[in-house]
């Protein structure tokens, strides 16, 4: 099914795709050298700069007649990565979505709650559909208003909702501000769209009262739904039937052994208006062998740490936000909003972290525990970095992804 599914998009986009036909004949390949799954590592890459060069719609590969809708992802350059849509893309997606909420442990029944921004950005309708596609009850509330979500929550009985992480814990604040903990039946809590920590987990799992779990999905590849975690939470089962995955060295392009961290690469088999072909989604895993507890056998997939372009370089040292969340997990009285601010004053990078405190302190125990952190940080990251205790709500409060890295003058 993978071979035929592979054989299929390697056709497709030799014969709609110029640019990549062009890449496949610098490389002396043909589609009908692809026989195998095992064949995939002969092929080229794609990557961000491909479909942001494409815009708005040159990746694709079927009639435009044919598409029934189109997504985007943000972009950093002023214009979005375009996405289209097949009627079967929709049911492809749907499908995935299916599978990755049953996955979850959503059941017909649940009452589901999506705490995510509808319109271009694929993340709302993906779970939309998914849900109702299950037999859920959906409620769509869309991003922010904070007071309404809540308002809802208690009134309609919510069971499961999707948001970013940050979101899910800016609610934990507002559920311990008005006591609602005992008011709401909450028992997932399904999050992506950000890289997120085991602390992060453990901090909305016991303010919620739910199961946490991991979503992972790119708009550039289908959008949510491409891999989802079980309520055992030991890795991401992703969608076999419909994606092909590798793990490679972020600098080299190798293929790393199975085990090894790298960055993960997806090929999708079904996509008709927009396949990918071994697209490099900067995103660093690795592979999980062995059966999961739930009882499937599939090969997992680790939360991913982090992007390749999130690290940062201070003083020589590489750095990911989610070192420094990890640290600010463990140390008891800090609210995990934080931000890191880097700035360039001698030509090497500093780095200086800002986080809130859970709750308003005397000066005397701010201090303590400003030098509490920073010898925690020192330890942890193996350089010397600022540290700024904030009180609460200090920071901005983000519906969708949180700012966590700030360049500043």
């Amino acid at each position: 099914m993978q071979t035929q599914g592979l054989r299929k998009t390697v056709r497709a986009m030799w014969d709609e795709v110029p640019f990549y036909r062009s890449r496949m004949e610098d490389m002396g390949i043909s589609p009908e050298e692809i026989g195998s799954t095992e064949d995939l590592q002969r092929l080229p890459f794609m990557t961000k700069c491909d479909l942001r060069d494409s815009y708005p719609m040159g990746i694709l590969a079927c009639d435009t007649e044919e598409v029934v809708r189109v997504h985007a992802s943000s972009g950093t350059t002023g214009k979005p990565t375009v996405v289209p849509y097949t009627r079967n893309d929709i049911r492809t997606w749907e499908e995935c979505m299916e599978n990755c909420l049953r996955t979850a442990g959503v059941a017909r029944g649940d009452v589901f709650q999506v705490i995510l921004g509808y319109g271009l950005f694929t993340g709302a309708l993906g779970f939309h559909y998914g849900a109702e596609h299950l037999g859920a009850m959906v409620v769509p509330t869309g991003g922010g208003f904070t007071g309404r979500q809540l308002m809802l929550m208690e009134d309609l009985g919510t069971t499961v909702f999707t948001s970013t992480p940050s979101y899910a814990l800016h609610l934990c604040e507002e559920v311990r501000k008005n006591g609602l903990s005992d008011r709401l039946r909450l028992r997932l809590a399904i999050l992506g769209g950000e890289a997120w920590t085991e602390e992060m987990r453990d901090r909305i799992e016991k303010d919620l009262g739910v199961i946490a779990l991991d979503s992972y999905g790119l708009s550039e590849v289908i959008g949510p739904g491409v891999a989802m975690e079980c309520p055992l939470r030991s890795g991401l089962h992703p969608n076999w039937d419909h994606f092909l995955f590798e793990i490679v060295d972020p600098v080299t392009g190798r293929v790393l052994p199975e085990g090894e961290e790298g960055e993960l690469v997806i090929t999708s088999l079904t996509k008709e208006a927009m396949p990918v072909i071994r697209y490099r989604t900067r995103d660093l895993t690795r592979f999980i062998p062995g059966k999961c507890d739930c009882g499937r056998d599939d090969m997992r997939l680790e939360r991913i740490k982090g992007r390749c372009d999130d690290m940062l370089i201070i003083r020589g040292v590489n750095v990911f936000p989610s070192q420094v969340e990890a640290v600010l997990g463990k140390i008891d009285g800090l609210s995990l909003h934080y931000r890191l601010d880097v700035f360039q004053p001698n030509g090497l990078k500093e780095l200086n972290v800002l986080c809130e405190s859970e709750c308003e302190l005397e000066e005397a125990a701010m201090a303590k525990m400003e030098k509490e952190t920073l010898k925690k940080l020192h330890e942890n990251l193996g350089i010397r970095v600022g540290f700024k205790l904030l009180v609460p709500g200090t920071l901005e409060r983000s519906a969708g992804k949180a700012v966590r890295v700030m360049k500043v003058a």
